[in-house]
């Protein structure tokens, strides 16, 4: 009875303090701006605070990962804010640590919650199953081919049996190529500021990347055939 009460208590605590944080970037208008459309609001409310700049962004990407607000304008904001090398940094940084973040609040804080939509929907119980059977490979795939939401990965594999530092790294690396690509198409099309030298460089990087991005999907399923059809 004790474990239950605990358990519920610590649904109560995190359930507040997501709420409270939701109110806030509501009243301070944080949310309506997440938007393609205004990446160049961002860009000067993110350059407004100086050399903290970096560290408002990698905590509001961290926030998106949370509360699932979309990850590609945000993205996007970290090429137009940082430039592209600089820009591929900070999103590798804000997208580990918010993959992280949802991670830890489920296995720690809200697992019953979590656990209730797995119980809820048949293919994210596939997760937790595929784990079981193949380990880290099952995240790699995940990752790698659009099978499920990004942000909805990070909590259900807060449940499974993974090994969270196993977890950080393979999501990293999983991430790199994709974040590389927006990144770099963001600094060709947003911040080339006339160089067309530079925004040629940036194109090709990006064109690379998204042809690796777009290989990947075929090359794991016929790889991990087993595994894929699974799903």
């Amino acid at each position: 009875m004790g474990e239950g009460k605990k358990g519920w208590g610590k649904l109560v605590i995190i359930l507040v303090v997501l709420i409270t944080i939701i109110v806030l970037m509501r009243v301070f208008g944080l949310t309506k701006y997440i938007s393609i459309q205004n990446i160049q609001k961002l860009n000067g409310w993110i350059k407004g605070f100086g050399p903290l700049g970096p560290v408002i962004y990698i905590f509001m990407y961290i926030l998106s990962c949370v509360f699932f607000l979309p990850g590609i304008p945000i993205t996007l904001l970290g090429a137009v804010a940082f430039g592209a090398v600089q820009g591929v940094i900070y999103v590798s940084i804000g997208a580990t640590l918010g993959a992280a973040a949802a991670f830890l609040i489920a296995r720690y804080a809200a697992r019953s919650m979590v656990e209730e939509w797995i119980k809820k929907n048949e293919r994210l119980r596939k997760i937790d199953e595929g784990v079981q059977k193949h380990g880290w490979r099952m995240l790699m795939i995940t990752r790698l081919v659009p099978i499920f939401p990004f942000n909805v990965q990070n909590y259900v594999y807060g449940i499974t049996n993974i090994k969270f530092w196993t977890y950080v790294f393979v999501s990293w690396i999983c991430m790199l190529p994709g974040i590389v690509a927006y990144v770099f198409a963001g600094g060709a099309l947003i911040s080339g500021k006339g160089d067309i030298k530079k925004t040629m460089m940036y194109l090709a990087i990006a064109g690379v990347f998204f042809v690796i991005v777009s290989l990947i999907p075929g090359i794991i399923k016929k790889r991990y055939k087993d595994v894929v059809e699974e799903e």
